[in-house]
C-alpha cells in the first residue's frame, strides 16, 4: 500500500483550472512520457525481468487504499507509477517476451494514442469526427483491396477479432433469417459451423445471437486444420435432416497453433448452397501483406467476411480490430435501427459515412488514425517484412527445439505460433509428461529470464511461444530452448524428490 496523502483543504476552481492549464505544458506531458520511453528503452535492451513473480493479491496490496480525495502532484503520481506500476508489467518489449498474441507495438502507433486521446473525436457520427470518419473509411478500403474484396465492400474497426466475428455473424444472421431483428430466430434456429480449433468467439456469438450453444456445431480437424472432407459430410448430413445452416467459419491463423484453414476448398462448399462463409483472420489476416504467406489466405475473396487484428501481427497498440464485409449492405443490414436524433443516413444513393450504423459503439475512438499515420510511415511493405521476419524467428525456433535432446515440436509452424513439448530426460508416462510441461512453464515465467504460454493439444498438455517482437532474434530462441531445457531438469529432480514412488510409477 502506498504512504497517506497528504489532507487538503477542498480544492477551489481557479486551483483546478491552473492544475488542467499546468498539465496541458509539455514539461507534463515529458514527464509521463519518460515513463514509456523509459520502459520502452529498457525491454529493448533486454534487461530486467520480463514478467512478474508476484502473485495477484501481493499486487492488488498495493493498491488498496480508499479513493483519493484531495489532488496531488504531477511528480507524485508518476513517481508512483513508476514505482508500483511500471516494475511489475509484462514488458512486451523484451526480446525474451514469447507468450500470448500481444504486440510491442511500432513506435509511432503508440505516440499516435495520446494524439488521438487528445482529439477525442467520435469516429460514429461524420459531424463528429470530420477528418477521422473518412480515414477509417480509406484504411478499410486498403485493407478490402488486399483482401481482394471489389467496390462494393466496407467494414469497420471493432475493439478486436471477438467484436469482429460477433459482427459478422450478425450479418449473416441478417442474411439467412431476414426479420430475426424484429422477430428473433425462432425454434428452429440455424447452425454455424467452425473447425475444432476455432476461437471461442465463434460460440460465444452463437449463444449470444439466441441460436443457442447447441447450434454451434465443430467440424474436427487434420493438422490443425479443418477437416474439409468433414466439413462436407456434415453439410450434406444437414442438406438430408433440412437443418438449415446460417455460417461456416474458417480460422486463418488458428490462437493454438497459428494454423490456417483452407479457405478456397471452404468456399467451393459454402457458395453453392448460398452459405455465408466467415474468416477469422484475428490473427493470420496480416499474411496478406506478405508475398511470401498470403497463400495461406487464398481464396479470402470468396468470403463474405473477414476478421483481422492490427494490434496483432501489425504491431498496433490495442485496440486495433478491423471487420471486412464484401458487401457493404450486409453489414448496415445487420444493424436495422433508425436513430434521427444522430444518424442523419443519405439521401438519393448517397454514401453513408456514419460509421455508428454499422457498429456497436456509439462512443468510438479514432484507432484507424494510428493504424493510418504508421501505414504512412512504415509502409505496407514495411510491415509486410515484419510479419515475415516474426515468421522466420518461429521457423529458427523450430530448428532450435529438433536439434535439441528432450524436447518433441507438436508441428511445423505456419506463422508466428510454436506448440511444443519438453519430454525430459528419461521415459515418463503421458500424464507425467503433462505436469513436467505445467510446471516447467510456472517455473521459467517465475524465473523472469523469459514468458511462455501453455495449452491443450490432443488433449495433451503444451507449451506455446509466440513470437511477436520483431528484436528478438535466432540467438534469443536458441537460448529459450537452453533455459527450459535447464529448468526442466529441475522440474524433474523436484518431481522425484517430491514422490519417488509416484515417479517410478508414471515412468514408461
Amino acid at each position: 500500500m502506498s504512504g497517506p496523502r497528504e489532507d487538503r483543504e477542498t480544492v477551489t476552481d481557479d486551483e483546478l483550472l491552473r492544475m488542467l492549464d499546468d498539465d496541458t505544458r509539455a514539461s507534463a506531458a515529458e514527464r509521463v512520457l519518460a515513463l514509456a520511453v523509459g520502459y520502452l528503452q529498457q525491454a529493448a535492451r533486454g534487461d530486467g525481468r520480463v514478467s512478474t513473480a508476484h502473485t495477484p493479491e501481493e499486487l492488488a496490496a498495493r493498491f488498496d487504499e480508499p479513493i483519493p480525495r484531495s489532488p496531488a502532484s504531477l511528480e507524485a503520481v508518476t513517481e508512483r507509477l513508476q514505482r508500483d506500476v511500471l516494475t511489475e508489467v509484462n514488458r512486451l518489449a523484451h526480446p525474451k517476451a514469447m507468450g500470448h498474441q500481444v504486440s510491442p507495438p511500432l513506435p509511432l502507433a503508440i505516440w499516435m494514442e495520446p494524439l488521438i486521446a487528445a482529439l477525442n473525436q467520435s469516429s460514429a457520427v461524420f459531424e463528429m469526427s470530420p477528418t477521422g470518419t473518412p480515414i477509417e473509411h480509406r484504411v478499410i478500403r486498403w485493407m478490402n483491396d488486399l483482401a481482394g474484396f471489389g467496390a462494393s465492400a466496407g467494414g469497420v474497426m471493432t475493439y478486436g477479432g471477438t467484436e469482429a466475428t460477433f459482427t459478422a455473424l450478425l450479418a449473416a444472421r441478417a442474411h439467412a433469417i431476414p426479420d430475426a431483428w424484429e422477430r428473433g430466430v425462432g425454434d428452429d434456429a440455424p447452425v454455424v459451423l467452425s473447425g475444432e480449433h476455432a476461437h471461442y468467439a465463434v460460440t460465444r456469438a452463437v449463444a449470444q445471437l439466441g441460436l443457442g450453444m447447441r447450434r454451434a456445431v465443430a467440424i474436427p480437424s487434420r493438422d490443425f486444420r479443418m477437416d474439409v472432407d468433414a466439413l462436407a459430410r456434415t453439410l450434406e448430413q444437414l442438406e438430408h435432416e433440412g437443418t438449415r445452416v446460417m455460417a461456416v467459419v474458417a480460422t486463418a491463423g488458428s490462437t493454438a497453433t497459428g494454423s490456417f484453414d483452407d479457405v478456397e476448398a471452404i468456399a467451393s462448399l459454402t457458395e453453392p448452397r448460398g452459405i455465408w462463409l466467415h474468416v477469422d483472420g484475428a490473427h493470420g489476416g496480416s499474411a496478406l501483406l506478405s508475398a511470401a504467406h498470403r497463400h495461406r489466405l487464398r481464396g479470402v475473396e470468396r468470403a463474405h467476411s473477414l476478421a483481422w487484428d492490427a494490434h496483432k501481427m501489425m504491431l498496433m497498440p490495442l485496440p486495433a480490430g478491423v471487420l471486412l464485409v464484401r458487401e457493404e449492405r450486409a453489414l448496415q443490414r445487420a444493424f436495422s435501427q433508425s436513430a434521427p436524433y444522430l444518424f442523419h443516413g443519405a439521401e438519393g444513393g448517397a454514401r453513408v459515412w456514419d460509421q455508428g450504423t454499422r457498429s456497436f459503439a456509439c462512443s468510438r475512438r479514432v484507432d484507424a488514425m494510428k493504424l493510418w499515420a504508421a501505414l504512412q510511415r512504415y509502409g505496407a511493405e514495411g510491415m509486410a517484412a515484419l510479419y515475415d521476419r516474426l515468421c522466420r524467428t518461429t521457423m529458427a525456433l523450430w530448428h532450435a527445439l529438433n536439434d535439441a535432446p528432450g524436447f518433441e515440436a507438436m508441428h511445423v509452424p505456419e506463422s508466428n505460433i510454436l506448440c511444443f513439448r519438453w519430454l525430459g530426460t528419461r521415459a515418463w508416462s503421458d500424464e507425467a509428461v503433462d505436469e513436467l510441461n505445467a510446471r516447467l512453464r510456472e517455473r521459467y515465467n517465475r524465473s523472469g529470464a523469459g514468458w511462455i504460454t501453455t495449452t491443450m493439444l490432443g488433449g495433451r498438455r503444451v507449451l506455446r511461444v509466440t513470437i511477436m517482437n520483431p528484436r528478438t532474434t535466432d540467438a534469443h530462441v536458441r537460448e529459450l530452448v537452453r533455459e527450459l531445457a535447464d529448468e526442466g531438469a529441475h522440474v524433474e529432480s523436484e518431481i522425484r524428490d517430491a514422490s519417488p514412488a509416484s515417479s517410478a510409477r508414471g515412468a514408461i
